[in-house]
This record gives structure tokens, C-alpha cells and sequence, in this order.
């Protein structure tokens, strides 16, 4: 019987870390299709990647309540069925003129049914995966091997994109990319399938009154200021490989580096490789490492990177993915290996003690993942007038939040 549950325990752990993966493929089409949506709209570059992050403001508290209601594995159903409908949805913005802002309305439409689907993943994968390894450092390494998988996600995915876009030029649509629409329907209809035939055993869920719930959470300040630095955490993940792509990806005639984004996806997927690195390691070392210490660790370390790379001369140069890059790109993409580890460790300590206010805290913090469109939307925005590089600086004072976070505001207490 004790084999039998521990086998159920595997199978649960492994079809979440699958769904991590998931939630990475469909998020880090948003910025490929964006430099694609920037060559007709000046302003448009990051909207796409706002209207998927927008869904978790209106979905995060809901999808906590859907798990509540009728589990995890039910949850996640809904969640790759919406994950469908919204990949095809934007498949359909390919087969209209590309010029007419019809069509680029209906891809937003996708984007923010994708949307729905990450944010209800997220959820779902999250706190289960930390639950199964019984919270602290043991649940922190769950949510990290999952990561690991979501990284190796995040790699391929903006490579793919960028090879099918190749140069941006006026012809380019997303009529390029409608082939890596259909293999996503696909993996969406294969995973539906795969979850419902997977037998989970799944966490109990404490039923209790929503808003009494989220009053009770809400009391410990260590959440609350978690709550703030998911918020940053997320705009610095999605901020610092999104702007890198259209600093390399527009044409050299308006700034930009390569001109290429087929190159320009390659170099950023180094990025995603490198926090598929530092998932990796963290996975390994987050039972005897801290998740305080972790994050003070990388916070302050990527400080020092973004800041060097904004002083570093363009004239400094480098040969990367065959193409000549200054220096500073190398810095900027160093990063993946700091920011690799914040969303486990923030997680785990923002809920550290919560006990059955666990999952009203999963549902808050899904809300606040909002934050990864809100401000690489005000960093595209500031960079146009600004410069891409210095728009970094936004970056910087997020992440002395997190410094702050880790030295001080994860401290648990009540207010």
C-alpha cells in the first residue's frame, strides 16, 4: 500500500514538472511575436506579452478557487483546453491580411486566452509540487527540478519562433509562423489527453470561505511583500531577454544590432539555457542552501551585471551564435543564472507558515504575475525614447526590491 501511494506520489510529481514546461512554451512565444507585430505598430512590440500576462490579474484568485472546488487535476484540464482555444485563436490572426489591425486584435484575443491557460497552470503546479515535497527546502527543490524543464522550455522556444521569422521585413507576418501554432495545438491535445489518462494522487485542499481565506493570508507580511517582489520578479524575468531581442532584432537602420531575430532568438535563448542551468543547480543545492540565502545571492549578482553592462562601451565586441555582439549582451544574458531561482525561493518564502491560507496565497500571487506585462510593457515604452540599454535601469531598481525582499521582508510575521 505504502509502494503504491509512493508510485502515485512519482506520477503526480512528474506530470506537474511536464506542465511547468507547458506554462514556459506558451509565455515565451509572446516577445518572437512581438518583434513581428513592432515592424507595423511602433507601440506594439510588448503588448502581446500584456495581454497574457494581463489574464493572471483577472484569473489568479479564480483559479485558486477552481482547485478548492473540484482539484488540481481538473483544474489543470481546464487549463490546457483554454491553452488551445487561445493558440488557435492567434493561428486564425495568421490567415488574415496581415495589415489590417483586425488581425492583430484577434492575436491579442489569443494572447489573453493564453493568458487564462498559464496563469490557471501556475496555480495548479506550484503549490502542489511544493505541498508533495512537504514545503521548506524540500518543496523549494520540487519547484525547481519543475523549473528546470520550464527553462529547457524557454530555450527552445524563442529559438524555433526566430528560425521560422528569420530577417524582419516588410513581408513578415505571422503567416511565418503559423507552423509553430499548429505543433502547439498539437502538444496541447496530446497533453489534455496524457493528464486525464494519469492517475493523481493530489494534496488535500483546505475548503474554507474565499475572502476569509485571503483576509487570513493577507495578515502575514512576509506574503504581502512577496506578493510585491512575484510582481517585480516576474517583469525582470520576462524584461531582461524581451528587450534583449529587440535590441538585437530590429533592423541595424533603426538601431538595432542584427536585423536578424532568427540570430537575435538564439542569443536570447541563451538566457532561458542559463536558468536552465541555475534551476538545475538549485534543484541540487536547495536542501542544504536556504532559500533566503539563494535569493540575496542572485539578487546582488545580477545588480552588478546590469549595471556593468549599461556603462560597458558599445565598441567592446564579441562573436556570439556566429554573429559580432558587444560585450555587454554576454552580461545582460548572465543574468538567466540569477534569475533561475526567484521564482521557486520567493514563492517558498512568502509562504512560508501559511499552512491552510496556502492556497488563497497561490491565488494572490498568480494576480500579482501580472507584473511580467506591466513592466517590460513600460521598458519597451521607455526604451524607444531612452534607448534599450539604458531602459535597464528599470530592471536594477527591481531587483534592489528583491535584495530588500530577501535581507528583510521575508522575515515571516503577522502584521
Amino acid at each position: 500500500m505504502e509502494q503504491k501511494k509512493k508510485n502515485g506520489a512519482i506520477v503526480a510529481i512528474a506530470a506537474m514538472v511536464f506542465l511547468f514546461a507547458m506554462i514556459s512554451f506558451v509565455t515565451n512565444m509572446a516577445a518572437p511575436f512581438g518583434t513581428i507585430w513592432k515592424l507595423k505598430y511602433e507601440w506594439a512590440g510588448m503588448v502581446g506579452n500584456l495581454m497574457n500576462f494581463a489574464a493572471y490579474l483577472f484569473m489568479g484568485i479564480p483559479a485558486g478557487m477552481m482547485i478548492t472546488k473540484i482539484g488540481y487535476k481538473k483544474t489543470a484540464l481546464v487549463a490546457l483546453a483554454l491553452g488551445f482555444i487561445g493558440v488557435a485563436v492567434q493561428y486564425g490572426s495568421s490567415t488574415m491580411n496581415a495589415d489590417a489591425i483586425g488581425a492583430y486584435v484577434v492575436y491579442l484575443l489569443g494572447a489573453f486566452i493564453c493568458g487564462f491557460c498559464v496563469c490557471i497552470l501556475n496555480t495548479v503546479v506550484n503549490p502542489m509540487l511544493n505541498l508533495m515535497g512537504g514545503g521548506g527546502n524540500r518543496g523549494n527543490q520540487l519547484i525547481q527540478i519543475g523549473g528546470s524543464l520550464n527553462s529547457l522550455a524557454a530555450t527552445l522556444t524563442p529559438m524555433l519562433a526566430g528560425a521560422m521569422i528569420g530577417e524582419i521585413t516588410k513581408s513578415t507576418s505571422m503567416g511565418d509562423v503559423a507552423p509553430l501554432l499548429i505543433i502547439a495545438m498539437a502538444i496541447f491535445a496530446a497533453s489534455f489527453v496524457i493528464i486525464y489518462f494519469t492517475k493523481i494522487e493530489e494534496p488535500e485542499t483546505e475548503k474554507s470561505n474565499v475572502v476569509e481565506g485571503i483576509k487570513g493570508a493577507l495578515k502575514y507580511k512576509h506574503l504581502v511583500l512577496g506578493i510585491i517582489a512575484i510582481f517585480f520578479y516576474v517583469g525582470i524575468e520576462v524584461g531582461i531577454p524581451g528587450q534583449l531581442l529587440f535590441y538585437l532584432g530590429k533592423p541595424v537602420a533603426d538601431g538595432g544590432v542584427l536585423g536578424s531575430v532568427a540570430i537575435a532568438g538564439v542569443i536570447a535563448g541563451f538566457y532561458w539555457l542559463l536558468m536552465l542551468v541555475g534551476r538545475l543547480t538549485s534543484a541540487f543545492i536547495s536542501g542544504a542552501v536556504s532559500s533566503r540565502a539563494q535569493l540575496t545571492t542572485v539578487s546582488a549578482v545580477a545588480i552588478v551585471l546590469l549595471v556593468a553592462a549599461i556603462f560597458m562601451p558599445e565598441a567592446s565586441k564579441i562573436t556570439l551564435a556566429g554573429a559580432e555582439v558587444p560585450f555587454k549582451v554576454v552580461l545582460i544574458i548572465a543574468c538567466g543564472i540569477c534569475t533561475s531561482v526567484m521564482w521557486g525561493v520567493v514563492f517558498n518564502l512568502a509562504t512560508e507558515g501559511l499552512g491552510k491560507y496556502t492556497a488563497a496565497a497561490s491565488g494572490l500571487f498568480m494576480t500579482m504575475v501580472v507584473g511580467g506585462g506591466v513592466m517590460p510593457f513600460i521598458q519597451n515604452i521607455a526604451a524607444e525614447s531612452i534607448g534599450d540599454i539604458n531602459s535597464y535601469w528599470i530592471v536594477v531598481a527591481m531587483l534592489a526590491y528583491m535584495l530588500f525582499y530577501a535581507l528583510i521582508g521575508s522575515r515571516p510575521s503577522k502584521k
